[in-house]
C-alpha cells in the first residue's frame, strides 16, 4: 500500500496471530524519515487500524546491534501514543523478513524496548521486553465513572482482582469481570469513556476474565485512539503481567496466556512471561503479513 505522503511505503501486518485474519492489524513504515507528524497521523487514520508504527534512524546514544536499532513512533487514527505492543511486534516481524531474525532494539517515547525475533518451522515469533512497570490505585469516583461508562454494575466485577491502573510503557485501567458472559457483552458509552480516559491519561481499558491461574481472556476498549476495541494489545498485556505480579496473583517466574479478539472474530494469543531476575515484563506472539 502507498500513500500520498513522500516516499512512504506502508506495509500491513497482523500481530499475535500466525494468520492474517487473526490478531491485531498494524501499519508499518520501515523508513519514515521523510514523514512529519501530520503525515504519520494521516497514514494511521487512512488505515484505520488501532495503531501504526513508523521507524527512523536510532538516536546516537541507543545501545543496540549495528543495523538493528531504530527509533519508533506509534500513531492511532486520532493521536500519537507513547508505546504500542502489537505494532512493535508487527514492525519486528516485518524487519525480520528483510534482515533476518535476531535481536532488535527500539527507542520509543516510553523508553528502550528490546525485541527478540525467532523463526522455527516457518513460524516467526517476536518477544518484546517492556520498560520497567508500575501499578497505582484508582480513585473511587473514577472507578464509578468507568463502570458507568461501560454500563457494568459493580457486582459484575470479580472481587478477587482489585481495579488498578497499570503501566508498562502506557497506562491501562485493569478491570476484572466475574464471568466470561460479562466480558463478552461489551457495549459502552464511547464519548463518556473517552473523556474519563483522557482525564486519567489512559491508553486502553484492560478488561479481563480469569479462566485459570495462568490463562486469561481480555478485551481492550480504545476510544481515545478512535477505535471501539483493540483486537490484541501487547502494551496492556505487559501492564497486566505487572499487575498480576505486583498483587501476588502470579509468581515471580510465570508464563501466562492471554486470549484476545475472540469476541471480534479476530482471535489472537499473547504470551506474557515474568522472570524472577527482571522487573520488566516480556510479551511474545506470532505475526503475519496482510496481503
Amino acid at each position: 500500500m502507498t500513500t500520498n505522503a513522500p516516499h512512504a511505503e506502508v506495509l500491513r501486518y497482523t500481530a499475535f496471530s500466525s494468520t492474517p485474519g487473526g490478531g491485531n492489524p498494524a501499519g508499518v513504515v520501515l523508513d519514515a524519515a521523510a514523514l512529519d507528524d501530520s503525515d504519520m497521523l494521516a497514514i494511521a487514520a487512512d488505515l484505520g487500524y488501532s495503531e501504526s508504527a513508523f521507524l527512523t534512524a536510532p538516536p546516537q546514544d541507543l545501545d543496540g546491534p549495528a543495523g538493528r536499532a531504530y527509533s519508533i513512533r506509534y500513531f492511532s487514527p486520532k493521536a500519537e501514543v507513547p508505546f504500542c505492543g502489537h505494532a512493535t511486534v508487527a514492525a519486528a516481524i516485518a524487519l525480520a523478513e528483510r534482515i533476518g531474525p535476531g535481536e532488535l532494539v527500539f527507542a520509543t517515547r516510553a523508553g528502550t524496548v528490546p525485541v527478540e525475533v525467532t523463526q522455527e518451522n516457518g513460524t516467526v515469533r517476536a518477544t518484546l521486553t517492556s520498560v520497567e512497570p508500575h501499578i497505582e490505585e484508582i480513585a473511587d469516583a473514577d472507578l464509578t465513572e468507568a463502570l458507568a461508562a461501560l454500563d457494568w454494575p459493580a457486582d459484575d466485577l470479580d472481587p478477587a482482582f482489585p481495579p488498578r491502573i497499570a503501566y508498562a510503557g502506557a497506562r491501562h485501567l485493569v478491570l476484572a469481570a466475574a464471568t466470561r458472559a460479562r466480558l463478552a457483552d461489551l457495549a459502552y458509552d464511547f464519548a463518556r469513556l473517552e473523556a474519563l480516559m483522557h482525564s486519567l491519561d489512559l491508553t486502553t481499558v484492560q478488561l479481563v476474565w480469569r479462566e485459570s491461574a495462568t490463562v486469561f481472556h481480555v478485551r481492550n476498549p480504545f476510544p481515545v485512539g478512535g477505535v471501539v476495541e483493540d483486537p490484541a494489545t501487547g502494551a496492556a498485556a505487559a501492564a497486566f503481567g505487572a499487575y498480576l505480579r505486583d498483587l501476588g496473583f502470579a509468581p515471580e517466574d510465570a508464563v501466562l496466556t492471554l486470549h484476545q479478539g475472540e469476541d471480534l472474530g479476530r482471535p489472537g494469543e499473547l504470551t506474557v512471561t515474568l522472570r524472577p531476575d527482571d522487573p520488566r515484563v516480556h510479551v511474545s506472539g506470532t505475526g503475519a503479513r496482510i496481503a
